[in-house]
């Protein structure tokens, strides 16, 4: 998506009917096939990338466009993605389904049991720095999470690696009460024009306060290492409090100076209102899918029409195929075929 608003119609999409408590494949298609900008996301989720043999066998990325400012204040624009070191494997819809059968948490324990055997899964992490102009001027949206900015055009340059070498003591503590954000900046990372990254800064802190309550930050797995002095005092679950004055600036401790956010703006041509976007929606779907090989497009038209053919309203099949036919005619057609849809059904 690439609307902040719609990121919590996806989610209610995703839920459990509310009469039946079931998955419902109406409800999830039906956003889809109204949602044309998710095309591209869809035919990913739907390939051989949907089902990944284990966390460790999958790549990261992190589908927003941030902004990175170096010591000379120059900014970049900058992508984010993980590498498995283990080499990305992924399971049949057959095998996944054995796999559940017999252990329903299966991703789960294969995580945490190599980490329990110190075969430390690994990513290498590297970014696509875009120069600022360069990053207005490209020829896709940078700040539209459905759009991608080719590896040809911005080489991918690697910075490190991300490790993961310690299970949790106790999983409420350290799993269930933690609480990400991307609002979580350092200095040196600020936000882009990315209205849906802009958007997840308020909402993901404003779930975390329901969810955990109001100093949630306070909580051990979400305070930082290096302790902070914010003058927060008291609410629910408050923890090390100080005594003495909770203000600033104060002549008591020294804090005469505020400091101040250092945040880089834009200075953006347009005007403000309703979310402006490229609305060419198909483009990025069609060349994933004659990318990949004929038994990964196989398997994808098969997984399509495997969760497609469950849903109950033939218009929103019809409404779906319209989009991977506008991707790629064969890849529409052939998901038609398996529909039983004809072609004169899905041609715009």
């Amino acid at each position: 998506m690439n609307d902040p608003l719609k990121f919590p119609d996806f989610i209610h999409s995703q839920k459990r009917d509310p009469r039946t408590h079931a998955r419902s494949q109406d409800m999830q298609w039906d956003f889809w096939s109204l949602s044309p900008e998710s095309v591209h996301q869809v035919t990913i989720l739907m390939s051989d990338r949907g089902i990944p043999a284990s966390y460790r066998m999958m790549h990261g990325y992190g589908s927003h466009t941030f902004k990175w400012v170096n010591a000379a204040g120059e900014q970049f624009w900058v992508k984010y993605h993980f590498k498995t070191n283990q080499g990305v494997h992924n399971l049949s819809n057959e095998l996944a389904a054995k796999l559940a059968g017999q252990d329903t948490d299966y991703l789960q324990n294969d995580l945490f049991n190599a980490i329990e055997q110190k075969d430390n899964p690994s990513w290498t992490v590297a970014v696509q720095i875009v120069p600022y102009e360069e990053g207005l001027n490209y020829k896709y949206d940078i700040f539209d999470v459905t759009k991608v900015i080719s590896q040809k055009d911005y080489p991918l340059i690697e910075i490190g690696q991300m490790v993961l070498d310690e299970n949790p003591t106790n999983n409420f503590e350290d799993i269930e009460e933690l609480a990400f954000s991307p609002a979580n900046l350092v200095p040196g990372i600020e936000a882009s024009p990315d209205k849906l990254l802009q958007g997840r800064l308020f909402g993901y802190k404003d779930a975390e306060r329901y969810r955990l309550g109001a100093n949630y930050e306070q909580l051990p797995v979400n305070r930082p290492q290096v302790a902070v002095h914010n003058y927060a005092r008291d609410g629910a679950m408050a923890q090390n409090q100080a005594s003495g004055v909770n203000y600033e600036p104060n002549s008591s401790d020294g804090s005469t100076e505020v400091p101040t956010a250092q945040v880089h703006g834009d200075q953006l041509t347009g005007k403000t209102g309703h979310y402006a976007v490229n609305d060419d929606y198909y483009a990025a779907a069609g060349r994933l899918y004659r990318l990949l090989s004929a038994a990964e497009q196989t398997r994808l038209i098969d997984n399509i029409v495997m969760n497609l053919g469950q849903v109950t309203k033939p218009a929103i099949q019809i409404r779906e195929v319209r989009q991977f036919y506008q991707a790629d005619p064969e890849y529409g057609q052939r998901v038609a075929s398996g529909l039983g849809l004809a072609l004169e059904q899905i041609k715009i």
